[in-house]
Formats: structure tokens, sequence, C-alpha cells
């Protein structure tokens, strides 16, 4: 899967979509894909990364309290 590094408009190709969906992670490993040579492994923080279009990651994979409420930080289950 291709992602865009938000500062530098590079395209990160990230092979593991597993540790990008992981909210616990703040970072994932990934490929940066400028120049004509490939660069080797870097880590990425998930704040820093959107997808190609700009739109950003999904709340999900980069908030691991996504679900919890306010000041009480009590999570609650979306369907309540």
């Amino acid at each position: 899967m291709f992602v865009k590094e938000k500062a530098t408009g590079d395209l990160v190709r990230i092979d593991r979509i597993d540790q990008l969906a992981n909210p616990q992670s703040s970072e994932v490993l990934g490929w940066r894909q400028a120049g004509e040579e490939e660069q080797g492994e870097t880590p990425f923080l998930k704040s820093g990364l959107a997808f190609p279009s700009d739109e950003p990651l999904p709340q999900c994979w980069c908030d691991p309290h996504y679900q919890c409420s306010g000041d009480a930080k009590q999570c609650v289950p979306a369907d309540r």
C-alpha cells in the first residue's frame, strides 16, 4: 500500500498493513519512493502520513482511545 508523507509529499510503500492499522503503534516501517532507487526501510510516524489523495489515515488506525468518551477516559463501544 502507498501512503504519502505529509511534510515532503513523497510516497511511502508500506508492506505491513497490519502494522499500519494497529492503533497501538505510533510508527510504521516503510520505504520512501523518491528518486530512482528505492530507499532503505525507515520508521515513519503515522501522524505524519496520509493517503495519496491527502485524506488523513482513519482515526481507528492511529488513536488507541478513539472510542473513549471525553474526560472520563472510559471506553464506550460505538454501538451504544
